[in-house]
């Protein structure tokens, strides 16, 4: 039994590795190393990095056992598998994005369906729960009782944090790669042009390219203070860029978890934060950088990239010793992956892993 992976915004680079820095492509990478040479469904048929790639179509549906981390196709996915001579096709769908995302009426039907039918693996607690709500809510009583529903936090690795280097200007960061409604994009301009009035700072933002070339984007590249470009070209060139960061704005109304927001706090930057449920999730009891209007977030920011150093000393107390280790501690990439493994196992039987 080999375990094949489903996610049709998935991309492979020409060195035949999964690239991206969205949490599906981390995702995509944390399962492909603890399930060394899996399959990615996809097309044309090749061999990759370490995986291979495969049309669903020309795979044996007995021999392999999918996570789907396009959730709400799952029972489509039973079909294709049943029709192709599968009598128990192997499913588990992975949660990775806020179930809130889904606004009709279909989209929200199909997403309980499939997580009802189906084992889920979700991304947070958080999301697990609201996974568990919807399918209440939208699912008859036989199906959502005999759900079964597990969850970790992606986490992160500490080992990857480079040494800080403190720039001669503070950096503020835009964290999300995205310029989307959810994201609130106007808040953390209105924020940041405030915090710039009142002493020099530069901000930067890397950006899908499906969002560099916005109009949205251009609105924040006319002035020259701010730098809007595309995501770093590897890993180690990420985290050398988040140890010269000095803070980051934090604007979204929603995220399913926010490995973006968990990254940056590990590597030392400043977090600040909207007075919200997904914020706090991530974080010591008692943060100190949660904002409740424009204003606080304003305030907050100009602290933090004034006098980083008392910042960071707030951000250690609340955490009883460190915020870095309380994040790595609380955010293990460890603990995703003996997570994972069990669910596998657990769900889809005993498939070789790392």
């Amino acid at each position: 039994m080999k375990l094949a992976i489903k996610w049709d915004a998935v991309k492979i680079d020409e060195t035949g590795r999964v690239s991206g820095h969205s949490a599906g492509d981390t995702l995509v990478r944390r399962i492909l190393r603890n399930f060394p040479d899996s399959i990615l469904i996809g097309s044309p048929a090749r061999r990759a990095d370490g995986f291979s790639v495969s049309p669903l179509e020309i795979l044996d549906p007995n021999e392999i056992a999918v996570i789907n981390m396009d959730v709400v196709d799952s029972p489509r996915l039973w079909q294709k598998m049943h029709a192709a001579g599968a009598s128990k096709p192997r499913i588990m769908n992975f949660m990775w994005w806020p179930p809130r995302d889904m606004k009709t009426v279909e989209g929200i039907a199909s997403m309980a369906l499939s997580c009802a039918l189906f084992p889920t693996f979700a991304n947070s607690e958080r999301t697990a729960s609201e996974v568990r709500e919807i399918a209440q809510k939208w699912t008859v009583k036989p199906l959502h009782e005999q759900m079964q529903l597990g969850w970790v936090n992606l986490g992160f690795r500490l080992a990857h944090v480079q040494p800080r280097q403190e720039p001669e200007i503070p950096v503020v960061l835009y964290p999300s790669i995205y310029l989307s409604a959810r994201k609130r994009p106007e808040i953390f301009l209105e924020v940041v042009q405030w915090v710039r009035r009142q002493t020099p700072i530069r901000v930067e933002m890397r950006l899908h390219e499906t969002h560099l070339v916005s109009e949205a984007a251009m609105k924040f590249s006319h002035r020259d203070w701010i730098w809007v470009g595309p995501l770093t070209a590897t890993r180690q060139s990420y985290w050398e860029a988040l140890a010269r960061t000095t803070a980051f704005l934090a604007t979204t109304s929603e995220e399913s978890y926010g490995i973006e927001y968990v990254e940056a706090l590990g590597a030392g930057v400043i977090g600040i934060f909207p007075d919200l449920p997904w914020a706090h999730a991530l974080v010591p009891e008692g943060y100190p950088f949660f904002y409740k209007t424009i204003d606080e977030a304003k305030n907050m920011l100009w602290r933090a990239v004034v006098n980083p150093k008392e910042a960071r000393a707030e951000l250690d107390a609340c955490a009883r010793g460190s915020i870095q280790k309380w994040i790595g501690d609380h955010h293990s990439d460890d603990a995703f992956d003996d997570a994972l493994i069990a669910a596998v196992t657990d769900w889809l039987g005993d498939i070789p892993h790392a």
